[in-house]
C-alpha cells in the first residue's frame, strides 16, 4: 500500500494483549462456524483468551473477524445492537461477522472459539528463521531479523508469508534497528526482504486497527510517525544499501532515494499508488524522485502510480544495478563484501560530503509530505478511497 491511512492504531502484538473485544479485524467475508459435540467449560474459555493475547504471529483479519465474532455470540449472545453506518468500516465488518453468527448458543460459540485458538498454535511456537552469523533480535520482534557479520549490518523484514508488509511496531522496531546499526564496528548497513517479496508496503491492520482517539488525533499521531520513521533514513550516517529481492509497493519504493545504492533481482517490481488511495507521496520522494529519474518518469510513477520493472528502475537511476533472479543473492553479497573492506571512516566521510548539504532539504521535504498526508488522511476522497480499496480486497 502506500501511506499510512488515517486510522492508523496498534499493531497486531499490541491488539493481542487487549481484551478480544478490543480485537478489530479488516472487512472480511462473513463467518460460518459449525457446532461441535463437545463442550467447553468457561475456564476453558478463559484460558483460550489468555493465549490469544500471547500469540507472537499475527493470525491475519479472517481469523480475527472469526475470533471477534465468537467472542461477542459466547458472552452476550446473538447480535442485538444496530447496524454501523456504511462508512464505518472498522465496526460495521465487525457487526457483520458477530451477526452472521445468527441464533448460535453461546455454549457452541465457545467452544469454537476454543477450537479456533487451539489451532493457531502454542504461544510459544515461532516462525523466526535463523540467521548464520550471529543474528539479533530486535526488542523481541521476529519479523525484524538484524545480523551483523563480515562487516555488514543486515536488516532482513522476515514476514514472508505477509510480503513482509509492514506493521507499526515493525515501524518501530526498523527505528531502532538504524539507530543500532549507526552505532555498532560494521562498515555498511543493509536492508532486504526474507522470501519472495522486498516489501508489500504498510500491513493492512495500520488502516483498519482504531483507537478511543478522535481522527484528527489519529492523522497527527500518523503524521508523527512517518516523519520519524524518514527522518531515521535521512539522517544515517553509513553506507545504506537497499537489497531489493522481489516486488516492492508504497513506502518501500518511496524510500529508496534515500538509500546510497541500490541493487535489484530481476524479478523485482516498483509501485506506488498513492493517488488511487486518495492519497500523496512520502519518504522524500517528491524531491528524490524527479531529481534521480527526471519529472516526467517520477510523475508517471508518483501521479499515475505507474508500476515499474527492475530494468526500466535501472534505466531511470532509481537502481543502481539489476542481477537475475537465480544469482542475485550470490552476487549482491560478494560485491557488499567486498565493499565492506573499505576503510569504513573514509566512507563515512565521504558519505557526509556528498550527503550533507541536502540533509535539511531533506527533513524539510518530509515534513511537507507529512503535513499534507496528515490533512488527506482526514478527507472524504482518502476515506472513500481506502474504503473502497479494502472491500476490494476482502473479496479476494
Amino acid at each position: 500500500m502506500a501511506a499510512l491511512a488515517v486510522v492508523l492504531a496498534r499493531g497486531w502484538r499490541q491488539s493481542a494483549g487487549r481484551s478480544p473485544l478490543q480485537v478489530v479485524v479488516s472487512p472480511g467475508p462473513q463467518v460460518h462456524t459449525s457446532s461441535s459435540a463437545m463442550r467447553a467449560s468457561q475456564k476453558d474459555f478463559e484460558n483460550a483468551v489468555n493465549q490469544l493475547k500471547h500469540l507472537k504471529e499475527d493470525p491475519g483479519n479472517e481469523v480475527k473477524l472469526k475470533l471477534y465474532a465468537l467472542y461477542k455470540q459466547a458472552t452476550e449472545g446473538p447480535c442485538r445492537v444496530p447496524r454501523p453506518g456504511v462508512l464505518d468500516m472498522i465496526n460495521k465488518a465487525k457487526w457483520d461477522a458477530w451477526d452472521a453468527l445468527g441464533s448460535l448458543p453461546k455454549e457452541t460459540a465457545r467452544q469454537n472459539y476454543v477450537d479456533l485458538v487451539s489451532s493457531l498454535g502454542s504461544p510459544s511456537e515461532s516462525s523466526s528463521q535463523a540467521e548464520p552469523g550471529g543474528a539479533v533480535k530486535q526488542g523481541g520482534c521476529e519479523a525484524l531479523v538484524v545480523t551483523r557479520e563480515d562487516g555488514i549490518t543486515k536488516i532482513m523484514l522476515n514476514r514472508p508469508t505477509k510480503k513482509n508488509a509492514i506493521t507499526l511496531q515493525l515501524y518501530q522496531e526498523i527505528m531502532l534497528a538504524l539507530e543500532a546499526a549507526s552505532k555498532d564496528d560494521s562498515a555498511i548497513t543493509v536492508v532486504t526482504g526474507n522470501g519472495d517479496y522486498f516489501s508489500s508496503g504498510n500491513d493492512l491492520n495500520n488502516f483498519t486497527e482504531s483507537l478511543p482517539v478522535s481522527p484528527e488525533e489519529k492523522a497527527k499521531n500518523s503524521a508523527v510517525l512517518l516523519r520519524d520513521f524518514v527522518g531515521h533514513f535521512i539522517d544515517f550516517p553509513k553506507p545504506l544499501i537497499a537489497v531489493v529481492n522481489g516486488p516492492a509497493v508504497g513506502i518501500a519504493v518511496t524510500l529508496l532515494g534515500l538509500f546510497d545504492v541500490v541493487y535489484a533481482s530481476d524479478k523485482a517490481t516498483f509501485h506506488t499508488p498513492f493517488s488511487h488511495l486518495g492519497q500523496t507521496p512520502e519518504g522524500c520522494s517528491s524531491y528524490t524522485f524527479p531529481k534521480i529519474m527526471g519529472s516526467a518518469k517520477a510523475s508517471e510513477m508518483l501521479l499515475f502510480g505507474k508500476k515499474i520493472t527492475a530494468r526500466e528502475a535501472c534505466a531511470q537511476g532509481l537502481v543502481a544495478e539489476v542481477f537475475p533472479d537465480s544469482t542475485f543473492q550470490e552476487e549482491v553479497w560478494a560485491r557488499l563484501r567486498a565493499y565492506a573492506k573499505i576503510p569504513p571512516n573514509a566512507m563515512r566521510f565521504s558519505k557526509h560530503t556528498i550527503r550533507n548539504r541536502e540533509r535539511e532539504k531533506l527533513h524539510a521535504v518530509n515534513s511537507e509530505e507529512c503535513s499534507i498526508l496528515q490533512e488527506r488522511w482526514l478527507s472524504k476522497e482518502c476515506m472513500n478511497a481506502v474504503v473502497s480499496f479494502l472491500s476490494r480486497r476482502a473479496k479476494l
